[in-house]
């Protein structure tokens, strides 16, 4: 108990005032405060996900060795180390906090570019060229903003994936498998429903889940480390939009997340959250689903 709070406060969270082995009401706000700032779900429990993130927002940009290894280093410094790259031009993948290959050659680019030892390391020679060749800009774009808007971080040639086990995902599948191949792994844990997609080169990665009680429909998309999927958001949009239109869903929400699946995988991947509904209203919203879809894939 005395590390979280030693950890939220390190953070910039005000100073908790419960006792250290007490887990209280303001410790519940602080744990709140965290979860809305990193994407998660908001449930003031600290979970699995929400003590991986807490850990990983501790390492700062310099603290150690950044490099490619298995399992894959994770953290708030590999994300600042992604963006000062992404300002700079170089595409290290999307802004996961996760280094993986795209990263590597993104820093050996880098290192190639400024005479460097081309090793692929975040050494502290790097990272001082790093700091010395920052963007003077007010507001620096990043390149891969930019090639996620036109696109080029898609690889559209595998399956469509459908996992959860909302029945909506069912009806989802089998209203597409006369339109393109169709790959359902519906009790798959999200780490392999995510290895199965970026494996595979999915076209795009649907995750149902069915939320008791829960009136809303929800679309939610990557976002997280100051950027997000634009291409998850606009098919987000697409699908909230036709939804509105067809009168199913009496409330859509578009949200910006980083659970677990969306941070992932490497392809636009939407989850999706709603209540209980007749067959009557799934078929109806799963005609609107796959309308979409199959206008975004026949373009």
């Amino acid at each position: 108990m005395r590390d979280l709070h030693d950890r939220l406060n390190d953070l910039g969270h005000a100073s908790v005032s419960d006792a250290a082995e007490v887990f209280g009401d303001e410790t519940v706000a602080l744990v709140e405060a965290f979860q809305r700032a990193k994407g998660l779900p908001i449930t003031g429990a600290v979970d699995e996900v929400t003590w991986t993130r807490l850990v990983e927002a501790g390492w700062r940009l310099g603290q150690r060795l950044l490099f490619l290894t298995r399992p894959y280093l994770r953290g708030d410094d590999v994300a600042e180390l992604q963006v000062r790259l992404a300002q700079l031009g170089f595409n290290p993948g999307r802004i996961d906090g996760i280094f993986g290959p795209l990263l590597d050659d993104a820093l050996s680019e880098f290192q190639r570019n400024c005479g460097l030892e081309v090793n692929g390391t975040l050494t502290r020679r790097t990272l001082l060229e790093l700091t010395r060749v920052a963007p003077s800009t007010a507001t620096p774009h990043l390149v891969t903003d930019a090639r996620d808007t036109a696109g080029f971080l898609d690889d559209s040639t595998g399956p469509i994936v459908l996992c959860g086990t909302s029945p909506l995902r069912q009806l989802l599948e089998e209203a597409l498998g006369d339109q393109r191949r169709v790959v359902a792994l519906p009790d798959a844990a999200s780490v392999e429903v995510a290895a199965f997609a970026n494996d595979h080169h999915a076209a795009v990665v649907l995750s149902f889940e069915q939320v008791d009680p829960q009136e809303d429909f929800r679309l939610n998309y990557w976002a997280s480390y100051r950027s997000h999927s634009r291409r998850g958001e606009m098919l987000a949009s697409a699908m909230a939009s036709a939804l509105s239109k067809s009168r199913i869903a009496s409330r859509v929400e578009i949200a910006g997340m980083a659970l677990p699946l969306l941070r992932e995988t490497r392809m636009t991947t939407l989850h999706v959250e709603h209540g209980p509904r007749d067959l009557e209203e799934l078929r109806a919203i799963t005609e609107a689903l796959t309308s979409v879809l199959v206008e975004v894939f026949h373009r």
